[in-house]
Formats: C-alpha cells, sequence, structure tokens
C-alpha cells in the first residue's frame, strides 16, 4: 500500500528492535544477559505508587487540562527554578506523555519544511527521526571520543548556516555518558545567543551523574540563552517510571502554548491519576534517587573496570547516564555484525553504535543486576579473544 513520504524518510529504532530481539530470546528459554535498554530494573519508588493509587480511588479518572494538572505544572516550575535556577512559572510548562513526546511536539510546533537542526553525534536515536517527521532537516554534528564525544563552540559556529532553527542539546548524554562541564555549557550558550537560534535541552539524565559531575541547565547560563532554550524532561529515568510515561516541556509562554494546541487534537492530557505520582515524586523525599544513583555508581565501576581490561575496544568512564559507549575500532568490524555475532555466539545483547550515527562502537546499559553485569562481561571477554 501508498504510504506517506515522511513515514518512508523514518528508520525504526534499532535499539527497541534489540531489546524486543532479547526478550523474545529470554521467552524461548535462553539465558540471555541483556544490556540493550535504556532504563532502570527498579521499581517505582513506592510513596510515587501510592499517589496515583490514592488519586484513582479519589476519582481522579477524568479529562484534565491538556498542559497538565496544576499543581503537577507547579511542582515542575518550582522543581526548574530551585534545582535549575530557571525563572518558569506554571504557564511556561506543559505535561507530555513521556519525555519522547515533548521533544516530537518542540519540533512540530517549531519546524517549518527545510528548518535545520543541527544534532551532536553520536545522539539518541530517536532525534533526527523526529525532525524528518515534522519536515525538519537534521544537521549532524559529529563529536570525539578524545573531548569526551562533546562538540566544541568552534565547531558550532562553523555548522550553522542561515536555515539553521534549533541545535539538540542532550547532557547527561545518551549514549555516550558525557557530561557538559558549566564552562563548556556557557561556552555554548554565548554561539546560541550569537546566532539567535533555539536550544532543546534535553536533561532526562540529570539527576544521574558520577565523580563529582555538575549539571548546568544552558537556559541558566545568560539571560539571553534563557530567552532561546527549552527544557525536556520527565520521571523515567531518575525515579524508574518508565512505563507512566510521563515528560514535560518548558519555555516560553507562547511556544508552550502552541505545543499545548497541538497535544489538543493527539493525545489531549496524561493520564490524570498517574499525574499525582508525579507530584509526589517531585514533592516528597528524594532519597529514593540518591539511592539508585548510587547503586548505577557501583555497577558503573564493575562494568568500566571489566571493559577498560579488555582487548579489542576502548572505552572511558562516563559521567552521567547508565550506559558505557564502547569504541570497537580495534576489532575491524561494523557494529551492527559485532553485535549479531556477540549475541548469538554469547547471548549478550547490546546496541549498535550505528543507531546512535557512529558505525564504530556500542552500547552497553548498565542498568542492571550485578550478576548479569558480571555473567555478561564474562562473555563479552571471551568473544573478544575469539575475535583477536
Amino acid at each position: 500500500m501508498k504510504l506517506s513520504e515522511r513515514v518512508s524518510q523514518v528508520t525504526p529504532s534499532l535499539t527497541l528492535a534489540i531489546s524486543a530481539k532479547a526478550k523474545a530470546m529470554k521467552a524461548e528459554g535462553k539465558d540471555v544477559c541483556s544490556f540493550s535498554a535504556g532504563e532502570p530494573d527498579f521499581d517505582t519508588p513506592e510513596h510515587i505508587k501510592t499517589a496515583a493509587k490514592e488519586a484513582l480511588d479519589a476519582g481522579k479518572t477524568k479529562y484534565g487540562p491538556v498542559a497538565g494538572e496544576p499543581a503537577l505544572r507547579e511542582a515542575i516550575a518550582k522543581k526548574l527554578k530551585n534545582d535549575n535556577q530557571l525563572d518558569y512559572t506554571a504557564e511556561n510548562v506543559i505535561v507530555t506523555n513521556g519525555g519522547k513526546h515533548s521533544l516530537y511536539n518542540l519540533m512540530v510546533a517549531l519546524l517549518d519544511p527545510g528548518d535545520e537542526v543541527i544534532i551532536p553525534v553520536p545522539y539518541w536515536v530517536s532525534y533526527p527521526e523526529m525532525v524528518k517527521l515534522a519536515s525538519g532537516v537534521p544537521v549532524f554534528l559529529p563529536a570525539f571520543r578524545d573531548n569526551d564525544y562533546k562538540i566544541t563552540p568552534e565547531a558550532l559556529r562553523s555548522a550553522i548556516t542561515e536555515k539553521t532553527r534549533l541545535l539538540v542539546l542532550n547532557s547527561p548524554a545518551n549514549p555516550t555518558g558525557s557530561v557538559y562541564s558549566p564552562a563548556e555549557i556557557r561556552a555554548l550558550a554565548e554561539v546560541v545567543a550569537e546566532a539567535d537560534i533555539w536550544v532543546v535541552s534535553d536533561e532526562i539524565y540529570e539527576k544521574i551523574l558520577y565523580d563529582g559531575a555538575q549539571h548546568l541547565s544552558i537556559g541558566a547560563a545568560s539571560v539571553a540563552a534563557f530567552e532561546r532554550t527549552v527544557v525536556s524532561s520527565g520521571f523515567a529515568k531518575a525515579y524508574s517510571m518508565t512505563g507512566w510515561r510521563l515528560g514535560y516541556l518548558a519555555g516560553n509562554r507562547e511556544l508552550i502554548q502552541a505545543v499545548s494546541s497541538i497535544q489538543s487534537h493527539s493525545t489531549s492530557n496524561v493520564c490524570t491519576f498517574a499525574q499525582y505520582g508525579a507530584i509526589a515524586a517531585l514533592e516528597s523525599s528524594q532519597d529514593c534517587v540518591e539511592e539508585m544513583r548510587q547503586a548505577f555508581a557501583e555497577r558503573r565501576k564493575l562494568m568500566g573496570d571489566r571493559l577498560q581490561a579488555m582487548p579489542g575496544i576502548q572505552v572511558s568512564m562516563p559521567y552521567g547516564a547508565f550506559y558505557f559507549f564502547v569504541d570497537i575500532r580495534p576489532t575491524g568490524q561494523n557494529s551492527l555484525d559485532f553485535c549479531q555475532k556477540l549475541l548469538d555466539s554469547q547471548q549478550v545483547a547490546a546496541i549498535p553504535g550505528v543507531a546512535f550515527g557512529d558505525d564504530k562502537a556500542i552500547r552497553l546499559s548498565y542498568a542492571t543486576d550485578r550478576e548479569t553485569i558480571e555473567k555478561g562481561m564474562d562473555r563479552l571477554e571471551k568473544f573478544l579473544r575469539s575475535q583477536v
């Protein structure tokens, strides 16, 4: 059948495909060590679930405001002001069906056909596809391992054209785990202001940091940057609420109103009683976030120590999120072949770097238990030694 041209331009998500194959193999009884999913393995904290249950029992089951429950929008605005030094009110915030939905809505609201969006490489798999679905043009700006996969102000400046509409900035980053320092963020903010372009700051991993790394939202770098910044985030990673589908977008009031208009004709409001769980997440103790972060830090060290001792790969310790981006160039293989052989021969699932724009690397998630990490690292090392 004939489908729209925009659909033909979209590449299916390799991360979801690999995760699905690993789950199918497990269902068949195979002992798979999966490092594919970008999903915490912890349950959602009990007090968050309780708040949603209480809202359900209280009859919070009806249609709600398209932009989100007022109490949740207020809580998000307060969080952004206190944690990120971003002076937003509830009217600057819209609640969306996950962080991915917030980004898609933004692309549709902001882009006209032919508008260019600068996307640093490696990138999260959905960024370029969202741009294409919104009739924009993704412009890929390579970042390199010797600079911890971070772009420089000079490289950004050289990539900007008269058609540039938006920069996508993700820190802490998926898939690399890299974190821009406050000084690096301020330097990029100067270029953004100078060029008078928008920047969307994807901050979904902001609470997952290591070794003294600091997160600075680019909107807090200067008044000029604040006026050009849109923040995308959500509850999935920090609070282990992936299945709740709760995200948000914060920025210029007129832009948020435009996003709300789009959302009113697509999904309407986010699940009403789930939003009360999000309120509890923001307004209650943050000890649960720190407990999970500490567990990730221990797993990071466990996996990192093993990876750095293995032959045929190169890897640096990430400063945020819960991924290792492993350089496999010494093996001479492309990422898809490498991951397919690894899965077939050792039953270890990893994501090919080609999904993120770098065919000479793979992504390994350590958002899993220690036993899986230890067993999976043994198998990966065995695989690598068979390749040299």
